[in-house]
């Protein structure tokens, strides 16, 4: 049964801007938005007065310490969606290529030459080829952030362990639509991430050093 960081092992390791990348998942128009806002009042206020400070906090630190800053959205990459994943077709999730559902959240805007992966799965890594990249690139930590924790960010924190990754996720740079399924998600893919705060992580940062 694996553990979290109070057991036998750890999963505290140095910042090492080189090698880090922080990936925001689904943080775009279709996963916010005001009718979203007004059907999910706890998601909206979450994204809206935790999550985007959060990362907008984040992705300044990983750009001024020259660390790798990526995203992935929701996207078809055809006109009618026939490359979507069956799930993806049977839940409609249908975003249309080049649509403003697909664009990142002013907010987070992408720097001009960051990546932005379009997705037709849950998991970033059975439908783009992130994996690639982050090889070429040198990244070793992958930091997940995003939406939704007990979606998209869940498959992405196991699929990158399992590729031989260390994920980092960040608590309270992450939501979903309620608070029970963020802590339970938080809980069941624990075992396969070291997970921290964003004032955490932020300190880790300015020192290069990891903390306990």
């Amino acid at each position: 049964m694996r553990q979290h960081e109070q057991g036998p092992f750890t999963r505290i390791r140095p910042f090492d801007a080189r090698r880090t990348c922080l990936l925001l998942v689904d943080t775009q128009n279709y996963t916010w938005n005001p009718q979203i806002a007004r059907q999910l009042p706890y998601f909206d206020a979450q994204v809206r007065d935790v999550v985007v400070p959060n990362l907008t906090r984040l992705i300044a630190a990983f750009r001024n310490a020259g660390a790798e800053v990526m995203y992935t959205v929701i996207e078809n990459l055809t006109k009618d969606g026939r490359d979507r994943s069956l799930d993806y077709k049977i839940c409609d999730y249908f975003v249309a290529r080049g649509s403003w559902d697909a664009k990142v959240l002013d907010a987070l805007a992408p720097g001009g030459d960051e990546i932005v992966l379009p997705k037709t799965s849950s998991g970033v890594f059975n439908s783009t080829n992130i994996e690639y990249l982050l090889r070429n690139i040198g990244i070793e930590t992958l930091v997940v952030t995003g939406f939704l924790t007990d979606q998209c960010v869940d498959i992405t924190v196991r699929d990158a362990a399992d590729r031989g990754f260390y994920p980092i996720c960040v608590a309270d740079a992450c939501a979903t639509h309620s608070q029970a399924r963020h802590d339970n998600a938080l809980g069941a893919f624990g075992g396969y991430c070291r997970t921290m705060t964003t004032a955490a992580l932020l300190a880790e940062i300015a020192t290069g050093t990891a903390t306990a």
